[in-house]
């Protein structure tokens, strides 16, 4: 008699384990079954809370924002808007423009014009001869003890004033640093027109070469003026400038090769007698 054996499952393999229960089926004897599966659940919906508060609190920070800025442009606008001054009248005794109510710095006189100036050197009063008032010049009283500078032009330049000799052993000389203490200036200006025929006058160059220089002859018309005010003061007559002899040193000009005399020392120191005696 022979054994006889259940047929082989054709699911299992040597290789193999027991066939997997069936689906629906029951798990072995002895072992609990297995828990159902049911997806994970989704999360609970958030709150709006949140998004409420942020909202209101962004609203806060513009209206406050919108505010400054106001306030911001409001003062710039004040700070741009010039005051309006109500007073109609000039303060009392400041001499100023009405409704400013400068006053003055005191013992400070006001320019007399817009050429004023304050002299540095004693060649710097030669201003008064082209209308600058010098304002740390003495006062003009009258002609005693008045000091005197003289200037002339240059007739190729006629704004280019030079000093001219007055004479050291007179009442009116005052030295170069004493120019504050001068009040009178004299201002010989050329006459035009008035050139004599020039003289011949032989020179050696710095290259010891011979030149020959035209000295002209002309006349000047000499005006005294206040050194404080550049006011004209007198008249102190022509003044001529002889070429009877040539000078032992002559300045020329090389491109024309010409000079002009001086102004006559003697006829100068006439007229500054008569008008400062």
């Amino acid at each position: 008699m022979s054994d006889s054996y259940p047929p082989p499952d054709p699911n299992v393999t040597p290789w193999s384990g027991p066939p997997a229960p069936q689906q629906g089926g029951y798990p072995p004897y002895g072992q609990p079954p297995p828990q159902p599966y049911y997806g994970t659940p989704p999360p609970p919906d958030k709150s709006n809370k949140g998004l409420i508060i942020g909202l209101v609190a962004g609203a806060v920070v513009v209206i406050l924002a919108i505010c400054g800025a106001g306030i911001g442009i409001l003062l710039a606008y004040d700070d741009d808007e010039p005051a309006r001054d109500t007073s109609s009248t000039p303060t009392p005794g400041t001499g100023s423009t009405p409704g400013t109510g400068t006053v003055p710095t005191p013992g400070q006189a006001d320019p007399p014009n817009n050429n004023a100036m304050t002299a540095r050197y004693s060649s710097d009063m030669a201003n008064v001869c082209e209308g600058s008032p010098i304002l740390n010049a003495a006062p003009y009283s009258g002609p005693a003890g008045a000091k005197a500078y003289t200037f002339s032009n240059n007739p190729d330049r006629p704004t280019s004033w030079s000093s001219t000799y007055v004479p050291s052993d007179k009442s009116y000389y005052a030295k170069g640093a004493d120019f504050q203490k001068v009040s009178v200036v004299g201002c010989l200006s050329f006459d035009e027109g008035s050139q004599g025929a020039p003289k011949k006058c032989q020179y050696k160059d710095k290259a010891e070469k011979q030149v020959t220089i035209d000295y002209v002859s002309s006349r000047y018309t000499l005006t005294f003026h206040a050194a404080r005010t550049a006011e004209k003061i007198g008249d102190g007559g022509t003044v001529t400038a002889p070429t009877n002899r040539c000078p032992s040193f002559i300045s020329y000009d090389r491109s024309t090769m010409r000079a002009y005399a001086t102004p006559d020392s003697g006829t100068i120191e006439a007229a500054l007698d008569r008008f400062l005696s």
